[in-house]
C-alpha cells in the first residue's frame, strides 16, 4: 500500500513539473511572437516616418516653385481662347441644349447641322472640357440620326381604300390614321369611302402627336359583339 502512495505521489510531482515545465515554454512562446510583432510595426513606423519626410520635402518643392492655382490656370486657358466666364457659362448651356434636341431628334437635321457647325467654328470648343463632345460625341450621333423623308407617293390599286393603305406596315401600321392620307390628298378625294385605281396619293409622316392621338384610338377600339 505504501509503494502504491508513493507512485501515485511521484506520478502527481512528475504531472505538475510537466505543466509547469509546458506553461513556462508556453510564456517564452508568447513572448517571442508580441517581441516579432512589435519588431514589426516599429519597422512599419520607421517605413511610414521616412515616407512622410521624402513627402514633406516634395511638398516644401513645389511650395518653391510657386504652382498655379486651379482657377488661375482655368483663367489662362480662358484667355487662350478669347472668352470670360460668362463666355464659357453661355457655350456650356448651348452644347447641352443641342446635345438634348440632337438625343431627341428634334428635326431638321439639317438645322441641328448647322447649330453643331456654329459650335464647331467656336474657338471655346477647343477647350478640353468640350473638344469631344462637340467634334466627335454630337457629330457622330447626327451622323447616325436617319431622318425619314417627309412624304412618300403612293399608287392605288385595285380594292385599296384608305383604311388598307394607312394600315400598310410601311406607311402608318394603323388603319385608324387614314384621315391624315384623305387631308392630305383633299384635291383627289371627294369622297373619303370613293377611291380609284391609279390615282396617285401622298403618304405624310404622322407627327408625335398624331401617332399617338391614333395610337390611343387603336388600343381603345372594341370591336361590336358578332350576332
Amino acid at each position: 500500500m505504501k509503494i502504491g502512495k508513493y507512485l501515485i505521489g511521484m506520478l502527481a510531482l512528475l504531472l505538475f513539473l510537466s505543466v509547469s515545465a509546458f506553461a513556462q515554454e508556453q510564456e517564452k512562446m508568447d513572448k517571442k511572437v508580441w517581441q516579432e510583432q512589435m519588431d514589426s510595426l516599429n519597422n512599419v513606423k520607421a517605413s511610414l516616418a521616412k515616407e512622410d519626410s521624402s513627402l514633406q520635402v516634395d511638398v516644401d518643392n513645389l511650395k518653391a516653385k510657386n504652382v498655379q492655382s486651379y482657377d488661375d490656370c482655368m483663367k489662362e486657358l480662358y484667355a487662350m481662347v478669347g472668352a470670360s466666364q460668362a463666355d464659357i457659362d453661355n457655350f456650356r448651356t448651348a452644347v447641352n441644349e443641342l446635345d438634348g434636341k440632337i438625343s431627341r431628334k428634334e428635326g431638321p437635321k439639317a438645322d441641328r447641322q448647322k447649330d453643331l457647325d456654329a459650335l464647331k467654328a467656336n474657338k471655346i470648343s477647343a477647350l478640353p472640357e468640350f473638344f469631344d463632345k462637340v467634334h466627335n460625341q454630337m457629330q457622330a450621333a447626327l451622323d447616325a440620326w436617319v431622318e425619314a423623308a417627309k412624304e412618300v407617293n403612293y399608287t392605288v390599286v385595285k380594292g385599296d381604300c384608305l383604311w388598307k393603305i394607312a394600315k400598310k406596315p410601311d406607311f402608318y401600321g394603323n388603319g385608324f390614321a387614314w384621315p391624315v392620307i384623305y387631308k392630305a390628298n383633299r384635291d383627289q378625294i371627294k369622297n373619303p369611302n370613293l377611291i380609284y385605281p391609279k390615282q396617285i396619293f401622298k403618304i405624310p409622316n404622322l407627327t408625335e402627336e398624331e401617332k399617338a392621338k391614333y395610337d390611343k384610338v387603336k388600343h381603345n377600339y372594341k370591336p361590336a359583339p358578332v350576332k
